[in-house]
């Protein structure tokens, strides 16, 4: 790498580029790859020699080719590959002619024009789903007179965007987890596509999230089999690369057998201490931890090894390729879109959520352009005595009451007493509160909430946030207009028992183990089980995706039916594709394991 870069890369560490407490991932892991209890780097090994490492082995790579397309996600540090690749060339004697595809992005006041109608006011949290392609940003016509030139050794076209070019090349691309992303964005070290300037994080967050990324992912899923080299772009002053045609292995392997995405951690205002305490190797120095991303695939990564090396790529590819494989059934439904989330919300010596609800199917379909809902269950992995669950109104809500009370507080910076409109159940370890869409709802203090959703994640619409300000000591947006445009004031008084909270029992059982029903609500498009056993289990799929995590008990190993084994540690995320077709649980604890598995019903 560029000396003089490496130099200004440790003189001010890592800061200029992340802001956050959270370490970046090893470049390469330590000889031992298996760790004990909660893995926060889980892997998929594929044999010796398949990722390379470093930027001059990269060089080596294109000075082979003459001419290369350098693709990429948003976020990437392009400046900071392109003096790394750079410094090889020069030590080689070689000359290079450079496109970047930022010199072609059509003027910033265009592309802002272009993709406000997708964003939302100003000052809103959400914006829409963006119909743009990624071409409609850029001004290409030029670009035909920068064929390959001749007169130079290497021809490299870089940049957001570069296999829009019509080159007859390989093409590397550089991919980057969306939780660098983030820490970047907020760090102000990168812009939104075709922006000259960083700006607040949340509209950046709101415009990648609405604009950017969905350009790139459909960018991604087009140009999948054309790529030849897929590289991780995380490390400001390193890389790894692989051939694809190994990443296609190893995504082929996983839709067989087992996934587990790498989690990642947030601080919130809410958060609690339970993951701090309880997940080994993430930075104890925070003021709390609020949420894991446990599986909320649109945020996670795949991480692959080979001799240690460590390379990430975004869940997208799994999807992208192997759509069947992991869904079965239900891929023809929600094709490359991956229905269901797992997430940790941790109160745990912490505050109480915002009382909250969330869109109904055709009001995030028509004002946010998503396809599915958030429809949501809070399935309680620990907690402390007599903490709580606000969820469902009491018996005598008036609605027009209720709102002008909640606009009172927000105006007035005053203290509702939420209880005389907002029922609270006691919670105790293994309960499900069934929060499907429109009700209202919010986890008490000393919870640790899995939370078992359909996948979308965002559209949290908050009434009352007990007037509190966020980890920077600003207000916390509430939207109390969009919430009343979708509660239901039905779900309210005995009805919250009846229809709210989860009424499980044994519907299979046998010698050392039982299969416990732990139902969902009606509209909840996935269902619930827990599986508890002495020593092991026999579980088929039917053709089915099952999300699963240990919920009681110290470790589990899986055997899948291709002879894939593995094993999960006590609240460890993994799922099973559908074409696993069956999988062995084994116990190996002193007492009963418990494993919940959610499915699409």
């Amino acid at each position: 790498m560029n000396s003089n870069l490496t130099s200004e890369l440790n003189k001010t560490s890592y800061e200029q580029f992340r802001k956050t407490s959270q370490f970046l991932m090893p470049v390469r892991l330590n000889n031992n790859i298996e760790q004990d209890g909660y893995n926060i780097y889980p892997v998929c090994s594929l044999g010796g020699g398949k990722i390379l490492n470093g930027y001059h082995s990269l060089a080596q790579y294109i000075i082979e080719k003459k001419t290369v397309i350098i693709d990429g996600y948003a976020g990437v540090l392009w400046n900071v590959i392109k003096e790394s690749l750079n410094e090889c060339f020069i030590a080689d004697g070689l000359t290079v002619n450079w496109v970047k595809t930022s010199a072609y992005l059509k003027p910033e006041e265009e592309v802002e024009t272009l993709v406000e109608p997708f964003m939302g006011t100003r000052d809103a949290v959400w914006g829409t789903k963006c119909t743009l392609s990624l071409h409609d940003l850029y001004e290409l016509n030029s670009l035909k007179e920068q064929f390959p030139s001749e007169a130079v050794d290497i021809n490299i076209v870089m940049g957001i965007g570069a296999t829009l070019i019509d080159w007859d090349a390989p093409i590397i691309y550089i991919d980057l987890p969306k939780n660098e992303l983030q820490f970047r964005m907020r760090a102000g070290a990168i812009t939104n596509l075709g922006a000259a300037e960083a700006n607040e994080a949340f509209y950046m967050y709101k415009r990648f999230y609405f604009v950017d990324w969905v350009l790139l992912n459909n960018q991604k899923k087009q140009i999948l089999d054309q790529i030849s080299i897929i590289a991780d772009g995380q490390w400001p002053d390193d890389i790894n690369w692989m051939h694809k045609t190994d990443l296609v292995d190893g995504l082929n392997n996983l839709s067989q057998s087992v996934i587990r995405v790498r989690p990642w951690f947030e601080p919130g205002a809410w958060g609690g201490h339970w993951i701090r305490e309880h997940i080994e190797k993430i930075n104890k120095d925070v003021v709390n931890y609020a949420w894991s991303f446990e599986l909320i695939v649109p945020e996670n990564g795949l991480v692959f090894e080979s001799g240690g090396y460590l390379l990430e790529v975004s869940f997208d590819f799994l999807m992208f390729n192997n759509q069947q494989e992991v869904l079965g059934v239900h891929a023809q439904r929600f094709g490359d879109e991956f229905p269901i989330r797992f997430d940790f919300l941790d109160t745990y010596d912490g505050g109480n959520l915002s009382i909250q609800c969330h869109p109904s199917l055709e009001y995030i379909q028509d004002n946010f352009g998503e396809t599915i809902t958030q429809d949501e269950t809070y399935y309680i992995l620990d907690c402390k005595d007599k903490a709580e669950v606000y969820l469902g109104f009491q018996e005598n809500i008036q609605p027009e009451e209720f709102r002008l009370v909640l606009e009172a507080s927000q105006r007035d910076n005053k203290e509702v007493e939420i209880t005389n409109y907002v029922q609270a159940h006691v919670a105790k370890k293994h309960d499900l509160f069934l929060i499907p869409n429109g009700t209202v709802h919010s986890a008490g203090a000393n919870n640790l909430v899995l939370e078992i959703s359909a996948t979308p994640y965002i559209f949290t619409f908050k009434m009352y946030d007990w007037l509190r300000l966020d980890l920077d000591g600003n207000p916390r947006p509430i939207n109390i207009e969009h919430a009343f445009n979708n509660l239901n004031f039905d779900r309210k008084g005995e009805k919250v028992h009846a229809e709210l909270i989860s009424k499980q029992e044994v519907i299979q059982e046998g010698e050392g183990w039982q299969l416990i029903h732990v139902p969902t609500h009606q509209e909840h498009f996935y269902d619930v089980h827990r599986m508890e056993f002495d020593k092991e289990i026999l579980v088929e799929t039917h053709n089915q995706c099952h999300v699963m995590m240990l919920v009681e008990g110290s470790a589990i190993t899986i055997k899948i039916a291709n002879g894939t084994e593995q094993t999960f540690a006590y609240a460890e995320t993994f799922v099973v594709p559908a074409a696993a077709e069956s999988y062995t649980l084994t116990n190996l604890g002193k007492n009963r394991a418990k494993v919940i598995k959610a499915f699409l019903k």
